[in-house]
């Protein structure tokens, strides 16, 4: 790890799926530390599961010493049931993250699309496939909990970070961009 850089540790929280993503921020480069999901048998009772997930995000964070910790918020047009399990779920790795003293941060589905993909009603590939461009990684997961828990760490990369201005630069347009920048034209 670099002496300027920043670990982000994104969670998609659920219930059967927790997908995790996690990646190094140094300067404007974002670099894919790890991504997947864990899994969990429908026949384990609520709090078995629940246990599962706060013993995920506690590994999560002692193996990769995240400096924040982004988590998508659950989404409101979902069934009641679904909502309370989910916040739950949610609530666990929260604890998990504040217990071990890293920052958690909350995204909705709609900023997390539209923060990755400048649509927030994007689906879940085209979510995808704007990361592959993004953080580099060519193989397309398995699970797509995996990479929309990646899109919450990037998307709270760009919120602290725009992509686009460089930080202490003031800007008059595109020309002005061109010149300042010249290191992203491609």
């Amino acid at each position: 790890m670099y002496k300027n850089s920043k670990i982000i540790l994104g969670i998609d929280p659920g219930t059967l799926m927790m997908g995790f993503g996690v990646i190094e921020v140094t300067g404007s480069a974002v670099k894919l530390v790890v991504m997947g999901v864990l899994k969990i048998s429908a026949k384990k009772d609520a709090y078995q599961r629940l246990e599962l997930i706060h013993h995920k995000v506690c590994e999560l964070v002692k193996q990769h010493s995240p400096h924040e910790l982004a988590i998508e918020a659950p989404f409101f047009g979902k069934n009641v049931q679904s909502m309370l399990k989910l916040g739950r779920a949610q609530g666990v790795a929260i604890a998990a993250a504040m217990q071990a003293g890293v920052p958690v941060t909350e995204y909705s589905p709609r900023k997390i699309k539209q923060s990755i993909t400048g649509n927030g009603n994007a689906d879940k590939m085209q979510v995808m496939k704007m990361l592959q461009r993004i953080v580099a990684f060519e193989d397309d997961p398995k699970f797509l909990d995996a990479t929309d828990a990646l899109a919450v760490a990037v998307c709270h990369h760009f919120q602290g970070n725009d992509p686009v201005k460089p930080a202490g630069i003031k800007l008059n347009g595109w020309k002005d961009f061109l010149i300042k920048n010249p290191g992203k034209v491609r």
